[in-house]
């Protein structure tokens, strides 16, 4: 989310939400020393402190010239997936080329340290966690379950397939998605339904209100789209079964969440610009 938000959008924020980060402090006016800025660079360079050039993370997907092929920046076909029958879980961190600060925090307790990386997205989860991670856990569109990859683990653990049991895409969008005010109210978005939004699958125009349970009944990846991924993402992470199995007492623990505010580009929350 861009620093100005905390700004431009003050008014429409609840005591318990964004609010709350006005009272502490934000970073402006930064320069940042590479190009592109998208999200596997970006979480590599937060979690590393380096530079593409120098981890090698030089993008979400590139073409390599010793394959001959574009590789994803986890992809990775010498593993497989735990917990879906997709290729999903094919991914790790080995096009990662330097450590990042969960793999010294393991290194620093002797591997008593438990971290574990949790995102909607594979690259979300794996690049912050690292090369030394317990874990990494991400969200596969195809089967609507939380999976993670046999570079981690030969099974999913109890706690995240009685989540997946659950089937929890379907709930969160039971209701569908409305704004909460009135739409008139939010003058500081463009207008809903610009030319530059996609609608979801099922719908004739991209505008509220979405009727995404349509949509993920389809295809349970379009629940990170809305909202509700990033609900889900926290709740798969800080339920009590998950909790208590991320690590015991006494010893450091790292547990990372990658939400998805970027996603809501989909529908009229960018800004209203100056077009004059």
């Amino acid at each position: 989310m861009r620093w100005d938000y905390l700004y431009r959008y003050a008014d429409k924020y609840g005591p318990d939400g964004f609010k709350r980060l006005q009272k502490g402090y934000n970073c402006e006016h930064t320069h940042i020393p590479y190009v592109p800025t998208i999200t596997g660079p970006g979480h590599t360079c937060a979690y590393t402190g380096s530079v593409p050039s120098i981890h090698g993370i030089i993008g979400n997907e590139w073409y390599d010239r010793e394959s001959r092929s574009v590789v994803n920046c986890v992809g990775d076909t010498a593993y497989h997936t735990i917990g879906a029958t997709g290729r999903e879980g094919k991914v790790s961190p080995n096009r990662l080329l330097t450590t990042t600060i969960t793999d010294e925090l393991r290194m620093a307790s002797n591997f008593r340290s438990k971290v574990i990386g949790i995102a909607a997205k594979d690259r979300g989860a794996i690049l912050t966690a690292g090369h030394a991670a317990n874990a990494a856990y991400f969200f596969d569109g195809e089967s609507g379950r939380w999976v993670s990859s046999s570079y981690y683990m030969d099974s999913l653990p109890g706690w995240a397939k009685d989540f997946n049991a659950r089937k929890m895409p379907a709930k969160y969008v039971s209701n569908n998605w409305n704004t909460l005010l009135d739409i008139k109210q939010y003058t500081e978005s463009t207008p809903d339904d610009e030319p530059y939004e996609r609608a979801f699958k099922g719908e004739d125009k991209p505008a509220f209100p979405h009727m995404v349970a349509d949509a993920v009944a389809r295809d349970p990846g379009a629940l990170i789209a809305t909202p509700w991924g990033n609900t889900m993402t926290l709740d798969f992470g800080t339920g009590g079964d998950s909790r208590r199995a991320h690590g015991p007492g006494g010893v450091h623990r790292l547990s990372g969440y990658q939400l998805l505010l970027y996603r809501l580009c989909r529908t009229s929350v960018r800004p209203q610009l100056d077009r004059g």
